[in-house]
């Protein structure tokens, strides 16, 4: 018999059972940009909220618990399978096992780390989570674990949630790299946190496990899957809520005088129609616009359920003429910036954010887009070094929808004459750890050891690399532009063994390790084309230093002609020098720029 439940990843993995995924299904297929990053964004902000949540219950974690809302996670299918008496529950992942092997490879990550630091309570329980009592399903069954991936993800699987096992051998699998991130996440997270790590744990623990809730069909043995699949999937052509503004704004402009019938006219055109990404939302751009212009306009945040009704409250008894108007100039000038033509430093801008996908600043946007030239890229040159510092010190974005709107509701209440200054002047003003706009000095701590080839996205760090590139290149040069179709390469290679031996006398297994996690970071990586990279891959330093020289046109990598040798010294001295570049490039709180 079927049955329907929201579970939480406690509720879905506390119980003794083996969830398997059929072999018709395909491969583990999430990454780093679609999936990871903001599964774990959504964990952080969490952890952070409870925290807070705690704070002011005054330690009553019921209370805080109570207070901080989950996160939906989507929908999972399981399927019963017949089993003997004596065997432990199984169930087979019909729909939804990229969701389950990702919360397995989450909540695996955290115990490894828990285990590492000694937590060895919250390590035990969220141990749990993934692994069954050896002694129930017996010694080597595949049963062990809660989950049972498909045939070609197995062994990745198996070496990635085995604590004892090495994955050294299986570097190329997302299985690993999912595991692999969200350790280093972690690691980062607890670094950077103003909380003591056992209460970073604590209220990470709380968020992984109760506060992930899922729609989980469970089906008995007897259940066609494919009756479900189809209701699921039934399409319908629900109205928009653009579709509801239109009707009403149709119908309030019949009923006033003026019975101006053209007033939505420009908003039919395919543009304003195409679907736009918004979080974790596919929705059509004019639907997202509305939705982040009323944000602007009522100095709240309005869910995307609530915009036909928000509109109608802004409306009220005004002149629906005059709301329509207003409106329109202001999503007429985003369509503007949009399509084109931009100046070179619009284009620098909207290149860089829309790699940065901080669409939640777009109220902020949508006005600046009516201020004068000269102070709107004032305005946006601070705000770009603002987002920039903070993605590359890996602080949080927990609070950015509730900053976006503040900073909005400052620039209407100043006006738009000195945007630039309001804008620089905000910023400023913030002291809390989600707001900071990090210092020179906390970027050059952050990134001489921080991992940053596995915490940003490709997309994000590649534009942190073209920001030095720029930097670098002098006003003289024949092409002061950088390419954007360049890819990132490791100076020293992830497979290092071959050609780039440790130091002699060297303690092996603690120099591997310092060694395996300073590959990563900003000092040991370049630019350079896809031809050149896979020529260079794993050469030892001779090899690599003549190539890039004969063949890079990067600055990058011409000022490498003088390092002989590149070990981890260098590039920790590099990781300094890169740091330098990036708070050049996108000037800090303190920066004379700003006066």
């Amino acid at each position: 018999m079927l049955t329907t439940s929201i579970l939480n990843p406690k509720d879905l993995f506390q119980k003794t059972v083996c969830y398997t995924i059929p072999t018709f299904q395909r491969p583990y297929v999430w990454n780093h940009d679609d999936q990871w990053e903001p599964l774990w964004d959504d964990v952080r902000n969490l952890a952070e909220t409870y925290l807070e949540e705690l704070e002011l219950c005054g330690d009553n974690r019921v209370q805080a618990e109570q207070r901080t809302m989950p996160h939906f996670l989507g929908a999972v299918v399981l399927q019963q399978v017949p089993t003997a008496a004596r065997d432990i529950e199984q169930r087979e992942v019909i729909d939804g096992q990229q969701r389950v092997t990702t919360l397995q490879l989450l909540l695996d990550a955290i115990q490894q780390i828990c285990e590492e630091k000694g937590f060895r309570p919250v390590a035990t329980r969220l141990s749990k989570l993934v692994i069954n009592d050896e002694d129930l399903v017996g010694e080597g069954s595949h049963q062990v674990f809660k989950l049972w991936p498909t045939r070609c993800d197995r062994e990745a699987f198996r070496h990635a949630m085995d604590n004892g096992l090495a994955v050294s051998d299986f570097e190329n699998s997302l299985i690993v790299q999912a595991h692999e991130f969200f350790q280093e996440q972690l690691k980062k997270w607890l670094e950077d946190s103003d909380a003591s790590e056992i209460d970073s744990i604590d209220a990470l623990e709380t968020a992984v496990t109760t506060m992930l809730q899922m729609v989980v069909i469970d089906l008995s043995a007897e259940d066609d899957p494919n009756v479900i699949f189809e209701t699921m999937n039934a399409r319908g052509t629900p109205l928009e809520q653009s579709d509801l503004i239109k009707n009403y704004v149709l119908s309030r402009s019949s009923n006033e005088l003026s019975g101006n019938t053209d007033l939505w006219e420009d908003l039919d055109h395919d543009w304003w129609r195409n679907t736009v990404r918004q979080g974790r939302l596919y929705r059509p751009r004019l639907d997202m616009l509305l939705n982040y212009w009323l944000a602007m306009r009522l100095g709240t945040d309005v869910s995307p359920s609530r915009v036909f009704s928000s509109f109608q409250n802004h409306a009220g008894d005004q002149s629906i003429d005059r709301v329509m108007s207003r409106m329109k100039l202001d999503l007429e000038n985003y369509r503007r910036f949009e399509i084109g033509p931009r100046t070179s430093e619009e284009e620098l801008f909207h290149y860089r954010t829309g790699v940065m996908q901080v669409g939640v600043f777009t109220p902020v946007l949508l006005l600046l887009l009516s201020a004068e030239h000269g102070t709107r890229i004032h305005a946006f040159r601070a705000l770009e070094s603002f987002l920039i510092r903070r993605m590359v010190c890996r602080q949080t974005t927990k609070d950015y929808n509730r900053l976006a709107l503040d900073l909005a509701g400052r620039l209407e209440n100043s006006g738009l004459d000195e945007a630039g200054k309001t804008v620089v002047a905000f910023l400023k003003e913030q002291e809390a750890y989600s707001r900071e706009w990090p210092t020179d000095a906390t970027v050059a701590s952050s990134l001489e050891s921080s991992p940053l080839y596995r915490l940003l996205t490709r997309g994000r760090l590649r534009l942190v690399l073209e920001g030095i590139e720029s930097r670098l290149r002098s006003p003289k040069a024949e092409q002061l532009e950088v390419p954007k179709n360049l890819t990132i390469e490791h100076l020293m290679p992830l497979s290092w063994e071959a050609n780039w031996a440790l130091a002699d006398g060297v303690d092996e297994e603690p120099a591997r390790e310092y060694r395996n996690r300073i590959v990563h970071t900003i000092g040991n990586l370049t630019l350079v084309n896809q031809k050149l990279n896979s020529s260079l891959s794993n050469a030892p330093w001779e090899n690599k230093r003549e190539a890039l020289l004969k063949y890079s046109v990067m600055t990058l990598n011409s000022e490498l002609r003088n390092e002989c040798i590149w070990n981890e010294e260098t590039i920790q001295i590099r990781s300094r020098r890169m740091a330098a570049l990036i708070a050049d490039c996108w000037p800090g709180p303190t920066s004379s720029e700003w006066t």
